[in-house]
């Protein structure tokens, strides 16, 4: 079956970039000529002190876009851009570990870095919009290689933006997380770049020795829920408890403020919110489409051999969610995908059997070519695949990457059946991922799942709050600009923004980190807080960022 493809809107596409582009220069010419910049405040920095600025943090901080980080990602980070406003009122200079190109990624002694279970680049380059959907850089340039090495061409610090792709909570307090002698089980590469001639000087350590009048602190605790996210719960990447997210934060804002540095600690959103687990639907198998809506017929004959089965384990007391389990494709609407769900009872062994003490089972595998004597091997096939199995609801997300995954042969699965004595062509059937098979753990997040991550995130923001107010913090509310942007969108100058993938203008390529627009809008939001708590008047003397000073997207020809 031909994978799920993003709608093609490329003739959209450039429609808007043009009128998007004469939007911007209106906007740049009205600034220019129709603002009379003497009937605004002098700027001040109230009681703040911003000559020595320091950011910690993870991805947004380092100005992670579009699944990679890059030269002009990196100067549309929201710190360097708070920092230009800093500039005009005391703030000295701000240096940041820039990559050596606009391709992103990183390689590792001239090579990049494979992950040895997918065989995929481990950094891989940027994605650009390809037409149809976001796709690798290489797809459209395939000369397109990182020149960063990790391993061979560092730059030298001390670095003022100390934001760290992936880091989570505790690794910004953990020594040696930039060693690149601890790579790659305890070190990241991204810290690798900033530790200089201090390989084991923690990422706090780095801050605290360049007695920082004014920090950031932001997506502390990010990367503690989004890795169980991202990887659809399937505990590969565990939600930090949060005593040990506690004693971090502690950690982190104990030293930055030890010399009386003031500063800005951002919450943290909703995640689920974010694009990356919203773009794809529980719904995508069109009937419409020629390599699905041909097979229903067969699909409902399987499938409702197991509702069957369901139903008569029901009717004898085995189990109480039979309709819940049950599967049906219908001809004349979206149909759900399959999943695995692993909160539903484990009922295999049940199924086999039922199967096996039904006398119509043999003529029932007739129908798919399959003689008699596989019965046996047949029923323990299906009570594997589908013990734990139902059809998706609109209460459950997926993760971005399943768009490539759904509908397609999972070859290793055919393989397998193939060695169990079907046909390779009865084997592809049985072996459509989200179709005839459950899609894995990894790829759903299930509203237990979205649960926990939500009990996680509202823990952390709570102990965000305690902390700023204890230490007289200017604080952030991330979580409600993101609810705001995720609903109704939010207004930035003359643009309404909002998560959707692509066009929504707030969220990058990659359906999590920002685009240089929503970092722009970041970067205002954090000097509003500021101004709050400090008395400057970043906000009212005109100094925030503007949006038509930045973009949604980045062109493939960027190098």
């Amino acid at each position: 079956m031909k994978k799920l493809k993003y709608i093609a809107l490329s003739l959209l596409t450039l429609g808007m970039v043009a009128c998007e582009n004469e939007l911007v220069q209106d906007i740049r010419d009205r600034n220019n000529t129709g603002v009379d910049d003497s009937s605004l405040p002098e700027l001040t920095a109230g009681t703040a002190d911003f000559s020595n600025y320091v950011a910690v943090g993870a991805s947004f901080t380092a100005g992670f876009t579009d699944n990679a980080l890059f030269i002009a990602s990196q100067e549309n980070s929201f710190p360097n851009i708070m920092a230009n406003m800093f500039a005009k009122v005391g703030g000295g200079t701000f240096t940041q570990p820039l990559m050596n190109d606009n391709f992103g990624g990183l390689i590792l002694g001239g090579n990049p870095v494979i992950d040895p279970s997918t065989g995929n680049r481990l950094f891989s380059e940027r994605l650009v919009f390809g037409g149809a959907g976001p796709v690798p850089l290489q797809a459209l340039n395939p000369s397109a290689m990182s020149t960063t090495d990790f391993a061979l061409n560092n730059p030298t610090g001390p670095f003022n933006n100390l934001g760290i792709p992936g880091a989570k909570s505790f690794h910004l307090v953990a020594p040696g997380y930039g060693n690149l002698s601890n790579f790659p089980a305890a070190a990241n590469p991204y810290a690798i770049r900033v530790t200089g001639n201090a390989p084991n000087a923690s990422i706090l350590e780095l801050a605290m020795a360049q007695n920082p009048t004014f920090f950031s602190l932001s997506e502390i605790g990010g990367n503690d829920v989004l890795g169980y996210a991202t990887t659809g719960g399937d505990g590969s990447n565990p939600i930090t408890p949060t005593a040990t997210f506690d004693a971090s934060l502690n950690a982190l804002v104990g030293g930055l403020t030890a010399n009386g540095a003031k500063g800005v600690i951002g919450n943290l959103p909703n995640i689920t919110s974010l694009s990356h687990f919203t773009t794809v639907p529980y719904n995508p198998l069109d009937p419409s489409n020629p390599d699905f809506g041909p097979l229903i017929p067969t699909l409902n004959s399987l499938f409702g051999a197991l509702n069957g089965v369901y139903a008569f384990l029901e009717s004898q007391g085995a189990i109480n969610d039979a309709a819940a389990r049950s599967i049906v494709f219908t001809d004349t609407a979206a149909n759900a995908i399959v999943i695995h769900d692993e909160n539903l009872a484990n009922i295999s062994t049940l199924i086999t059997q039922t199967l096996l003490a039904n006398p119509q089972f043999p003529a029932f595998l007739a129908q798919f070519g399959l003689p008699a004597a596989a019965a046996p091997q047949v029923a323990g096939l299906l009570g594997i695949m589908y013990g734990q199995s139902r059809q998706a609801t609109e209460n459950d997300l997926f993760v971005l990457p399943s768009s490539s995954v759904i509908g397609t042969v999972n070859s290793d699965f055919a393989a397998f059946l193939e060695s169990q004595g079907l046909s390779a062509a009865l084997a592809a059937q049985f072996a459509t991922e989200g179709v005839t098979l459950p899609l894995e753990d990894k790829w759903a997040l299930l509203p237990q799942e979205q649960e926990e991550i939500a009990i996680a995130t509202e823990a952390y923001n709570a102990s965000i709050l305690a902390v700023a107010n204890a230490n007289g913090l200017a604080l952030v509310d991330l979580n409600s600009i993101l609810e705001q942007a995720s609903s109704a969108g939010i207004m930035f100058d003359d643009y309404n923004m909002n998560t959707d993938l692509v066009f929504g203008g707030l969220v990058s390529l990659d359906g999590v980190h920002l685009t240089a627009r929503g970092y722009a809008l970041m970067a205002n939001s954090f000097l509003q807080a500021i101004d709050a708590t400090y008395g400057s008047n970043f906000e009212a003397s005109g100094n925030l960022a503007k949006a038509g000073d930045y973009q949604t997207n980045y062109s493939a020809s960027l190098q």
